[in-house]
């Protein structure tokens, strides 16, 4: 039988202290020596929203957050829903100019942050990208750190001391299921990183049934691996398992050695994420050194995964159940996934089926719906669609058609019994181990370097990653330029996974008759380069 969450609880916080009273002490959070009970979880929302109130946030408001996966991190998200706030998460691993962007887009009027997270001091860094940002009137620091002009979270939690606890009480009542929890941003083909109002409702729905269809049970102890400002971490992490009664042992960073330390000491039994953790951790030497028994459930989410891995991942590491998922924030990151009856093969292959309530089809250029079987446009129809891009009209009308139906941008098939097969992407978009990677956001950063002219970024298969990008760039006439000073100058201006892997230093770009770059050609170019190269190391 489905669950229908979003009318078992009116909100994400209306849920956290239903939570509190179904679960009670269980342990909700297992954070090395720090343990939290569902109770806890409750009690901690609450003190945080009372420092929001203190602060002035105001239903609606909207409140950056960045930092690791950490219970602070929960807390604080909790504490800005329960006020009525809209929570914007905030990547780790953007450069100032990119958050500096989001908050000013979404209006952001505090953003909570930590000192120093990746070797790298956000709260600078946002001072030198975002100066003038109502955000930055309001600078609470989550890890304590004591910086000039902002205010520790300790210190944070303290001004709220003198709210009642009955005005935060109010303040949930007052939140609907239609109400928004979150924005969530991601990268368009233009560059420009556009956010995706998320509701509370769709997202108790979707993430509640996506975690009942994985077969994840009120006994897991699930390793939240995913950062918490990525979907998988945020709502198929911490918070599905809030609504479950489910145990989270926050990653803060993921190391193949550290996680298999970790499933045995807190008998971990469920992992979701990308491929690459799963093939890290079959390939650590040590792997054979712990005991990983009580592994049990498995998403290694990506659009085509070879069997023999997620065999492996089955047989290796010794899940019992294994998942493909598929989703794109403008469909609050769910769409379809696989069932544990569904054979290897089918799970290797395809992303499952359309969950309930949604209905995917399948469009040619034309608009037309296309037979079984047959490519095309992958269209979303249901009550998980995006009503709008957040201030981008124009954005909006080119992604729904008149009728709130949504262009993924995806190419695939659907067979006789509804698998979605993805095989190619409209739009560019390549996944680096998890992370949406954008061709022309990468490459307006490339021409912005001193010796180059032109650039064409493409994703190439990578057993590891999954894909990663390749950037083809041409130089400024007569200037010397090395791969070694691209990658280096990308390093410098785009988060990790944007990187490119490999850079080719080329004389032109292949164009087409309108100076398109056919970019297909430079696919079949990489595809050889990596056959001659295998065949060279055999």
């Amino acid at each position: 039988m489905i669950v229908r969450y979003d009318q078992k609880y009116a909100s994400i916080p209306a849920m956290v202290r239903q939570s509190a009273k179904d679960f009670g002490d269980k342990t909700y959070l297992a954070e090395g020596d720090n343990r939290w009970s569902f109770i806890d979880v409750e009690r901690k929302m609450i003190e945080a929203a009372k420092a929001f109130i203190a602060i002035g946030v105001k239903p609606g408001d909207r409140v950056g957050l960045l930092g690791p996966n950490t219970g602070t991190w929960i807390q604080a998200a909790l504490g800005i829903h329960a006020v009525g706030g809209i929570m914007i998460p905030l990547n780790t691993r953007f450069k100032g100019g990119e958050l500096a962007h989001i908050l000013n887009k979404s209006g952001a009027m505090a953003v909570v942050t930590v000192g120093d997270f990746l070797h790298t001091d956000h709260v600078g860094m946002l001072r030198e990208a975002a100066a003038g940002s109502p955000a930055l009137d309001n600078i609470i620091v989550l890890d304590d750190a004591v910086i000039p002009g902002t205010t520790t979270f300790t210190d944070f939690l303290a001004q709220g001391s003198q709210v009642p606890e009955s005005e935060v009480i109010e303040r949930i009542d007052a939140i609907e299921a239609d109400d928004l929890s979150d924005i969530m941003f991601t990268s368009g083909t233009t560059g420009a990183p556009k956010g995706v109002p998320h509701k509370h409702g769709v997202t108790l729905r979707l993430y509640g049934n996506l975690l009942d269809t994985y077969s994840i049970r009120f006994e897991d102890i699930h390793a939240v691996v995913p950062p918490f400002f990525h979907t998988f971490g945020y709502k198929a992490g911490w918070l599905g398992a809030l609504q479950l009664g489910i145990t989270i042992v926050p990653i803060v960073t993921f190391n193949p050695l550290q996680l298999l330390e970790t499933i045995e000491k807190e008998k971990v039994s469920v992992i979701l994420g990308p491929p690459t953790i799963f093939v890290d951790l079959m390939n650590h030497p040590r792997r054979s050194e712990f005991d990983i028994s009580s592994l049990r459930v498995a998403a290694a989410s990506a659009a085509s995964i070879p069997v023999k891995l997620m065999s492996d991942i089955r047989d290796v590491l010794g899940f019992e159940i294994v998942h493909n998922s598929y989703g794109l924030t403008e469909a609050h990151s769910v769409v379809a996934t696989t069932t544990y009856k569904d054979p290897i093969e089918l799970i290797a292959q395809s992303v499952g089926r359309a969950v309930d309530g949604v209905e995917v089809l399948i469009f040619d250029d034309d608009g037309n719906s296309v037979p079984t079987g047959e490519t095309g446009e992958i269209m979303v129809k249901g009550f998980n669609v995006m009503d709008k891009y957040w201030d981008e009209p124009e954005e909006t009308a080119a992604a729904l058609t008149a009728d709130g139906i949504l262009h993924t941008g995806d190419i695939g098939s659907l067979d006789a019994e509804g698998n979605i097969r993805i095989t190619d992407r409209k739009k560019d978009m390549f996944i680096v181990g998890g992370f949406n990677a954008y061709p022309a956001e990468i490459e307006s950063m490339l021409v912005k370097h001193p010796k180059i002219q032109h650039a064409a970024v493409i994703g190439v298969a990578d057993e590891r990653m999954g894909e990663v990008g390749w950037a083809y760039v041409v130089p400024k006439a007569g200037m010397e330029l090395t791969d070694r000073e691209v990658i280096e100058y990308s390093r410098e201006t785009l988060a990790n996974f944007k990187v490119p892997r490999r850079v080719m230093v080329v004389q032109d770009l292949p164009r087409n008759a309108t100076m398109k770059v056919v970019k297909f050609e430079l696919r079949d170019q990489a595809r050889a380069q990596q056959a001659a190269e295998a065949k060279a190391s055999a």
